[in-house]
């Protein structure tokens, strides 16, 4: 005798326990970040630390603008500052571009975002503030002073 809906029940939890087990796996795998001029680094290194991932470009006035503080962040061991280059720039070309705009944080050649569900900002600068957790707290557009960062994250 056959038991259809014992058979279709227990089909079923199978294959939600498989699609459970690849999400799983998902979930648990390792982001490495690709920097300009050092060797990747995983995401994972940044918890317990606030992040910032800043987009920025050579013609944005308002980047410019926020540099020095970025770099001031940046310095703080509580804090790190990850720059991606709006325009694609990588390589050699971006850590010379960095250096001529005084840029002192880590640039990253490729944009994270995707890999961390993010949109690409729809204007610059932007900044991806990201807790200690790893949660993306907020995101802001304009430049950026050290003080209001740092009232961010008091808040």
């Amino acid at each position: 005798m056959q038991y259809p809906a014992f058979r279709s029940f227990f089909g079923g939890l199978l294959r939600f326990g498989l699609v459970a087990v690849v999400l799983l796996m998902a979930a648990c795998e390792k982001i490495e970040l690709e920097r300009a001029d050092a060797p990747d680094i995983g995401w994972d290194k940044y918890r317990g630390q606030w992040v910032l991932v800043n987009y920025w470009a050579e013609w944005c006035k308002p980047c410019l603008e926020e540099i020095p503080e970025l770099n001031a962040l940046d310095r703080s061991p509580d804090i790190a500052v990850l720059g991606v280059n709006f325009d694609g720039v990588e390589g050699e070309a971006l850590v010379n571009l960095g250096q001529k705009m005084g840029i002192e944080f880590t640039l990253l050649n490729r944009d994270p975002g995707q890999t961390l569900g993010w949109e690409v900002p729809v204007g610059l600068p932007a900044t991806f503030v990201v807790d200690p957790e790893g949660e993306l707290v907020e995101v802001r557009f304009g430049p950026q002073s050290e003080a209001d960062i740092r009232a961010l994250i008091r808040s």
